[in-house]
């Protein structure tokens, strides 16, 4: 069969490294896929990260490794009193194809330079930042709650814990979304809006992952108007395709070589995965 294709053990040199302040850290896998009634594949992956501190200033540099070297990301974050400044230096490649998972038409650049400014006031804390968004963060009798003023439409985020059961509702611009977590006789049982609901267990030594995943509804591309060079300039986006509800089971046990080994099942095409992995 074409899952017992063996996978090579994985095995880590440290846990974290560091190195006058520079602090290295990375993820490595490889899979197997046999893809349902397609064509079976094999896929790699390993990133780095570089994260280096002087005083209250850090500079971190993300890497993928694993074909050639290149860049995915560099931040530099620091803070003057009680103003935080956070740059984004890298612009991101991406993909701007109409394959029905709208993409962005024209690429966009994701640079940015933010300055915010924190101010506590009694048990909320008001920050502002150069875009002109104001943030109200605070924790209430145990419920926090963040609302960001913004030109887009307001975001307004409440998080709690009661009864033991973690509660997470979000309003951005006028759409709510919300997710629900808890813990039943040593299941972790976690709902969302979208329909999408995961049960994690311990089994003999593995860890058990039950997902089911809701149908999600098409989305229609932006739509053009007199100006299509400047509607393609724009964060105008192609369509959306639907997507039918699916389910995954997935079984991950930890290996003595520092490696995690899981086997995953996707009713979506009727595919099982294979991935040996490791963090360090």
């Amino acid at each position: 069969m074409k899952i017992l294709i063996a996978l090579f053990a994985v095995t880590t040199l440290a846990s974290t490294s560091a190195i006058a302040g520079v602090a290295i850290s990375g993820t490595a896998s490889v899979s197997y896929d046999d893809q349902g009634s397609s064509a079976s594949a094999t896929s790699y992956d390993a990133d780095l990260s570089f994260v280096g501190t002087n005083g209250g200033t850090t500079l971190t540099v993300g890497m993928d490794v694993n074909a050639g070297v290149s860049v995915t990301g560099v931040d530099l974050a620091t803070t003057i009193g009680p103003v935080t400044i956070a740059a984004d230096m890298f612009n991101a490649t991406e993909t701007n194809l109409n394959d029905g998972d709208g993409d962005y038409r024209e690429a966009q650049s994701d640079t940015s330079v933010t300055m915010s400014l924190d101010v506590p006031i009694g048990d909320a804390t008001i920050g502002v930042d150069n875009s002109g968004d104001v943030t109200i963060a605070g924790t209430f009798s145990g419920v926090t709650v963040t609302h960001t003023s913004k030109n887009g439409g307001d975001k307004t985020v409440l998080a709690a814990s009661i009864a033991g059961m973690d509660i997470d509702i979000t309003n951005d611009a006028g759409s709510t979304t919300w997710s629900l977590g808890t813990t039943v006789s040593d299941v972790d049982l976690t709902l969302n809006s979208g329909n999408d609901v995961t049960a994690a267990f311990g089994l003999a030594g593995n860890t058990l992952t039950v997902s089911h995943y809701g149908a999600d509804a098409s989305a229609s591309a932006t739509a053009a108007d007199s100006n299509d060079s400047d509607l393609f300039a724009s964060t105008a986006v192609y369509a959306t395709e639907a997507r039918a509800a699916y389910t995954t089971v997935a079984v991950s046990r930890d290996l003595t070589s520092g490696a995690t080994l899981s086997t995953t099942y996707s009713s979506a095409d009727d595919s099982i995965t294979l991935k040996a992995a490791v963090t360090f």
